[in-house]
């Protein structure tokens, strides 16, 4: 950690501590409100401090994360780092809940995988229609 850092961009921040993959992601939830500070949107050119409590979005929109930034950071850093640098105090039942909500999701793209997806294919055209074929000779014979 940079002791000269008393401050940072929260785009830059998020992205450094790879709570977003890019920081045009990060620049994108900070326009769309979505990360806040108490019960204010921030810009992403908005500055953080050591000891403010952020809400923020996770990569797939399920929950909020309430994280606590206990370290600054204006380039990217490996994982372990990233993971000091907040402390996540976001509750057990947030988290269940999207987890459960998680394996639906799982459950539905594999169902969706195996089942009627709507229009066949080629392929499945072809079989389907070979499969006619063979029940029109053995019933009109």
């Amino acid at each position: 950690m940079d002791d000269a850092l008393t401050t940072v961009r929260v785009d830059k921040w998020l992205w450094a501590v790879r709570l977003f993959k890019t920081r045009s992601l990060a620049a994108q939830a900070c326009q769309a409100n979505k990360v806040k500070r108490g019960m204010i949107s921030l810009k992403a050119s908005s500055k953080i401090q050591i000891g403010d409590h952020l809400e923020v979005p996770t990569h797939d929109g399920l929950y909020k994360r309430h994280i606590e930034v206990t370290g600054l950071y204006d380039k990217r850093v490996g994982a372990p780092i990233a993971q000091a640098a907040y402390l996540d105090h976001t509750s057990e039942d947030t988290l269940k809940e999207a987890q459960e909500k998680r394996s639906e999701q799982r459950l539905n793209r594999q169902l969706r995988k195996q089942g009627d997806q709507g229009r066949m294919t080629k392929k499945q055209l072809r079989d389907w229609r070979k499969g006619l074929q063979s029940y029109k000779r053995e019933h009109e014979g």
